[in-house]
């Protein structure tokens, strides 16, 4: 017996180092940014999207691929009305369901504080990683997400870790207690941690936007893979006419900081595409080979007869309120700039902003460009288009502002996610990030001058970088008053909209 368990010791032990000279082949499908688009949306007049569809890609394609796993990095919360009635859990019953293995948490992932989060975490089915957030001093939130996580795939292990972005408290309403870690220290912290317990295999799923990615990924040592999210950003050449949203080739390829090869994806926003891209790796872990592609997410994919079910059953309460008529609008209102247009929904909502607090003294009113978070067609406006306009609750503040802080606040916000946009009477020009001009009422901006201004809680309190708004020393008014309520009011109020005037000059 001694002889036969001598021998099969000696077997398993070449099978195992013979696997062990073996290359590892896993393919990576990936999701980024959904933001509650739960049915499908149009680009250029094609249907994409819609998690019915995104449900057939995943399956067919895990069934093919080659060890796979399924990442999501993050921003799943945050954008239609799914998440304002069901607060993410609509999103995870299908993520639940087609079985993701792990994600990041993203910046709208705390729109609504840190409940709705953890009530997310504790009911997924995977789990939910913020290696450079420091939940510290919220226990329960540190209970719910993880610092990484470890998968085993085809017998391999393969290390997962996340980030939010670096600019997260900037971002959100403020939250007691949580604090963002340095991104490249306390990530490399916790990858060499997982490079001890053996795992030479790791993936980033990164929340910070493709321009940090790029940046960050040669400070890196032993990460091979940054799966990425917030930038919306299109990677490769999907099959719409007429359109040319890419921004570059997938994957980007980049080096660590041990000359090792790195690659960085992301699929685009909404579940319009779901990235795909297997990877081939030497016995020491070390990147070899990849291919892959964005799948784009069109009618050519059945509807998965399961999830359509599940998403019918959620649809029901809010049917009623999404086509609920709420007044017309004669012209496009537009969510940013174009060779030929203005972000004219931004006005719209300034514009609203105002009627709603001008009995309380205020002279003007400003929306940050991040604020707008959907457009408008010339027609009927209904209650879950302006929803979608005005995803996230925000309630309406009035500072006193001196004149130099105003102007200050407009220039350190031009081009970016604060940019802010004016209501009606407030023009301003600006050229290469520099405020030239700003007038009310035709009367140029006084800097010693005291005005009473508008913005969301969110602006006002520091978000988008809004440091000057967020140190205003003047008095400051919590109206109570919430943003889109302010704006079904005054679309009700002032329907047909007409909109045509201009109100920022670029130079």
């Amino acid at each position: 017996m001694k002889r036969f368990a001598s021998l099969f010791l000696s077997l398993a032990l070449t099978v195992t180092a013979f696997a062990q000279n073996e290359d590892f082949t896993m393919t990576v499908l990936h999701t980024n940014d959904m933001h509650g688009h739960v049915m499908p949306t149009t680009v250029k007049g094609k249907s994409i999207g819609g998690y019915a569809r995104q449900a057939s890609v995943i399956i067919e394609r895990r069934s093919k691929a080659t060890n796979p796993i399924l990442l999501n990095a993050g921003d799943v919360f945050q954008g239609t009305l799914y998440f304002s009635e069901y607060e993410g859990l609509a999103d995870l019953s299908f993520m639940n369901m087609v079985g993701y293995d792990a994600m990041c948490a993203g910046n709208h992932e705390f729109d609504r504080g840190i409940q709705p989060l953890i009530n997310f975490a504790n009911l997924a089915r995977f789990p939910i990683v913020a290696t450079n957030l420091d939940t510290s001093k919220q226990p329960e939130l540190a209970k719910a997400l993880k610092k990484s996580t470890i998968l085993t795939v085809g017998g391999e292990q393969v290390g997962i870790v996340g980030a939010v972005p670096d600019e997260l408290l900037t971002i959100i309403l403020p939250i007691p207690g949580l604090a963002v870690l340095d991104y490249v220290k306390s990530i490399q912290a916790e990858v060499d941690s997982l490079t001890k317990q053996g795992v030479n295999k790791i993936i980033l799923v990164s929340h910070a936007g493709l321009e940090q990615d790029r940046a960050t990924a040669p400070k890196f040592r032993n990460v091979d893979v940054i799966v990425g999210g917030h930038s919306h950003t299109l990677l490769g050449q999907v099959n719409i006419p007429d359109f040319d949203g890419s921004r570059g080739e997938y994957p980007v390829v980049s080096k660590d900081a041990n000359n090792n090869p790195l690659v960085i994806v992301q699929a685009w926003e909404w579940g319009k595409v779901v990235g795909e891209i297997e990877l081939n790796f030497d016995p020491k872990g070390i990147l070899k080979t990849w291919k892959g592609a964005p799948i784009l997410v069109d009618d050519s994919w059945p509807e998965n007869p399961y999830v359509k079910t599940l998403l019918a059953a959620f649809s029901k309460p809010i049917e009623a309120l999404m086509t609920k008529k709420v007044g017309e609008s004669k012209t496009e209102l537009t969510r940013g700039f174009s060779s030929s247009s203005e972000p004219t929904m931004g006005y719209v909502i300034s514009d609203a902003v105002l009627a709603k607090t001008m009995n309380l003294g205020s002279q003007v009113a400003f929306w940050n460009a991040g604020g707008v978070r959907s457009q408008l067609p010339a027609g009927t406006i209904t209650y879950g288009q302006l929803a979608e306009v005005c995803p996230f609750g925000n309630q309406l503040v009035i500072l006193d502002l001196q004149g130099s802080e105003l102007l200050g606040a407009i220039e350190s916000s031009l081009d970016g996610g604060g940019m802010l946009y004016p209501s009606k009477g407030f023009t301003y020009t600006y050229a290469n990030k520099k405020l030239t001009s700003a007038t009310l009422n035709g009367q140029p901006i006084d800097p010693n001058k005291t005005y009473k201004c508008t913005f969301s809680n969110f602006t006002s309190s520091g978000g988008d970088s809004h440091e000057i708004l967020k140190n205003a020393k003047g008095k400051r008014i919590d109206t109570g008053f919430v943003d889109l309520e302010v704006l079904i009011e005054y679309f009700e109020k002032n329907t047909p909209i007409n909109f045509t005037e201009s109100r920022i000059k670029r130079g």
